[in-house]
């Protein structure tokens, strides 16, 4: 039994949510109620992508509640508009771990696209990212359109950073103050995001046995 990204991650949190992505530049400005359609209902490419490290890049997100789990999925065509479009031969085409944390703020995770040894994947090659979010309330997804290159180095005022913060719609008084650490989620947020994705496949493959 074939269980996409999108199925695995929507049985894995129980909170309601909205992420923005921060890093790479998504494709159009954040609109809420917009985040359950493909590509956060941006269907087509822009024309100024951005240029993206084709190894140790990175990318940011914001989410104000806890409890997620997020994926990327990547696309070589050169306009992506259907969720088809980052799939070949009926497999999505992900990148990297599974990221997962149980609080909110703001999150910098690994992505090294080359490493995934994906066709096409290449030194100046048109790609789309998209970033599949479950928070609770089912998947919200992003997307970037980016250009890749060997020699693009992240600007240094792209700062990567995490931050974790009081959930929406909470009220803190004498609490602690939200903490703060440089660098990537470290591999234990990344590995326990792939083992929740797993006990995914098997609650479902149990559920629908």
């Amino acid at each position: 039994m074939f269980f996409s990204l999108f199925t695995a991650l929507a049985l894995i949190t129980s909170v309601n949510a909205h992420f923005r992505l921060l890093y790479p530049e998504p494709r159009g400005p954040f609109v809420a109620d917009n985040e359950p359609n493909f590509c956060g209902g941006y269907n087509n490419a822009v024309n100024n992508r951005s240029t993206f490290p084709l190894s140790g890049g990175f990318f940011t997100i914001k989410s104000g509640h806890p409890g997620w789990t997020a994926g990327v999925i990547i696309s070589t065509v050169q306009n992506p508009n259907s969720f088809d479009n980052f799939s070949v031969n009926g497999e999505q085409q992900i990148v990297g771990a599974y990221a997962k944390s149980d609080d909110a703020g703001t999150f910098c995770m690994p992505l090294d696209i080359s490493a995934a040894k994906i066709d096409g994947v290449k030194d100046g090659a048109n790609v789309t990212i998209q970033i599949v979010f479950a928070g609770g309330d089912g998947n919200l997804y992003q997307c970037a359109d980016l250009t890749l290159s060997s020699n693009f180095t992240v600007p240094s005022n792209v700062v990567c950073a995490n931050e974790t913060a009081a959930p929406h719609g909470s009220e803190t008084s004498g609490g602690a103050s939200p903490s703060q650490t440089a660098g990537a989620l470290g591999a234990a947020h990344v590995f326990a995001g792939y083992v929740a994705l797993l006990l995914g496949f098997i609650g479902a493959a149990t559920l629908l046995a």
